[in-house]
């Protein structure tokens, strides 16, 4: 191992970039942050310009971290949020915003059509879930049929993090664990695209090369490199979707493993045996070769006390998290369905949208804070019980992602849910997952190399249990009480948007 050597991870998350320079044995050398936003043009839409926005951060991040590090760069790898659809020419640059991942709700009824048309059961079987907002097949369709003339244009497609690799090297390829969730055109046992489902939703457009997430898949070309800093020839991984990449930074290596990620979205990935299919969960191709992960999310979390931090002023969050404290478990009766860009699992429902029961004129915005983090810790335990239901329980349950530097959001997770968590010692993220696979892709590092020390355990409250069995049986009673009246006036949002 050559110390004086060192390794680039990149991650480009909902809300921000973020860039690890690391040496060999997981030392942080430098790292880099660069905030920027989503698009929500539409009621259901969530986009992002990917050459301005992901590429423009990717340069801008390398540009920096180049600088400081002084040593060669061995090798590179990107992460993203996902799965997302990035529609390019052959040069990998764009024609239309990227389209997200489960937040985007457009192709609702591309969803029902083509489970309609391969089966319900069929499609669960052969992809390892039924198909959801989540997927990409349903959001390839959309656009085939509803923007025609960008549809002509697009002669690729990528995820998030294929499309910088595309920018990087020039190939054309695409992560297993990514592609797997690219629903209904992977095959999740064979491990290879199902080309006859696929043909029937991309035609004519080509599917990317399939590699798995630490291979070495290309190097930096001269034009990258100018924008860049990194060298020409610089390897680079295939890389894959945020939320994995984290959990490989967080040691969630072996069956069993759980990982909860705090952020945007509240994220789980856990680590099979074997593939494992549920309905209602989400089983897919490990980040590492020959592998299988069970994973769920939510659609709004971190989003949703950003939002509350918005509309009241935007007043320091530490001092809404502060006034949170001060209000008693259970938040004094007030129970919020945290569903307000729709809700992936367990209900899979893009016209979900939020509700706030038991207000009243006493309750102040410290209320609604402590409100939000347990209505989202709510959602959590109901993914938890599916999770236990789908697979062996837990045997530890890993919490990383920036949420997890909110005290009072970790606390209030393992009251509502029973359960005790461990946080690794670097929160960094997915960027450092991301670093560890480019090591061990260059090879530099043997494959099973762990950079993951645990830092603190987060225990539950057991005081507050009662309170919280109480409301959590008011949560799950909530949904199915007003899920028509929800969907009418999620109709009506629709109706009255700017086309």
């Amino acid at each position: 191992m050559d110390m004086d050597e060192l390794l680039l991870g990149i991650d480009m998350g909902t809300s921000s970039s973020k860039g690890a320079l690391t040496t060999p044995d997981g030392e942080i050398v430098a790292s880099t942050t660069r905030s920027h936003a989503m698009s929500l043009p539409r009621p259901g839409w969530a986009e992002v310009d990917a050459e301005q926005v992901w590429w423009g951060d990717v340069v801008d991040v390398a540009r920096e971290l180049v600088g400081r590090g002084g040593s060669r760069i061995a090798g590179v790898c990107v992460s993203g949020v996902g799965p997302c659809l990035v529609l390019c020419t052959g040069d990998a640059r764009p024609v239309r915003p990227a389209i997200l991942y489960g937040i985007d709700s457009r192709a609702t009824a591309e969803i029902e059509e083509l489970t309609h048309r391969f089966g319900a059961d069929e499609v669960v079987r052969r992809c390892g879930k039924a198909l959801s907002s989540q997927a990409v097949g349903p959001k390839l369709l959309w656009a085939r049929r509803h923007e025609p003339e960008v549809w002509e244009r697009a002669s690729r497609w990528y995820g998030s993090s294929s499309f910088i690799t595309a920018r990087l090297t020039g190939e054309y390829v695409l992560d297993h664990l990514t592609a797997s969730q690219c629903d209904p055109l992977y095959d999740i046992r064979a491990r290879d695209w199902n080309r006859e489902w696929a043909a029937e939703i991309v035609g004519e457009l080509p599917l990317p090369e399939l590699a798995w997430s630490g291979e070495i898949v290309g190097k930096v070309t001269r034009r990258a490199a100018a924008e860049t800093g990194l060298a020409e020839g610089t390897p680079v991984s295939a890389g894959t979707v945020d939320a994995w990449a984290e959990a490989f930074s967080a040691g969630v290596r072996r069956p069993g493993d759980l990982m909860i990620m705090y952020g945007s979205t509240v994220f789980f990935v856990g680590q099979l045996s074997e593939p494992r299919v549920d309905s209602t969960l989400w089983t897919t191709s490990g980040v590492e070769p020959d592998t299988y992960t069970l994973a769920a999310g939510m659609a709004t979390s971190g989003s949703l006390t950003g939002w509350l931090q918005d509309i009241v002023g935007g007043v320091p969050f530490e001092q809404l998290v502060g006034e949170a404290q001060q209000i008693p478990a259970g938040s004094e009766g007030l129970v919020m369905l945290p569903y307000f860009a729709g809700e992936r699992t367990p209900h899979f429902d893009a016209r979900a949208r939020g509700v706030v029961a038991g207000l009243s004129l006493r309750h102040t915005r410290g209320h609604l804070f402590r409100a939000a983090y347990e209505g989202i810790a709510f959602g959590t335990r109901e993914i938890l019980e599916l999770l236990d239901d789908a697979s062996e329980r837990p045997a530890q349950l890993i919490a990383v992602g920036g949420g997890t530097q909110s005290r009072l959001w970790t606390q209030i997770v393992s009251d509502v849910c029973g359960r005790t968590q461990v946080l690794p010692r670097e929160t960094i993220g997915a960027s450092y997952g991301d670093a560890l696979l480019a090591g061990i892709g260059a090879g530099l590092l043997e494959p099973g190399t762990d950079w993951s020390t645990i830092d603190r355990t987060v225990t539950p409250d057991e005081s507050v249990r009662e309170v919280y069995d109480d409301l959590y049986a008011t949560y799950r009673e909530l949904y199915p009480a007003t899920r028509e009246h929800v969907h009418r006036l999620a109709r009506l949002q629709e109706q009255r948007a700017p086309s």
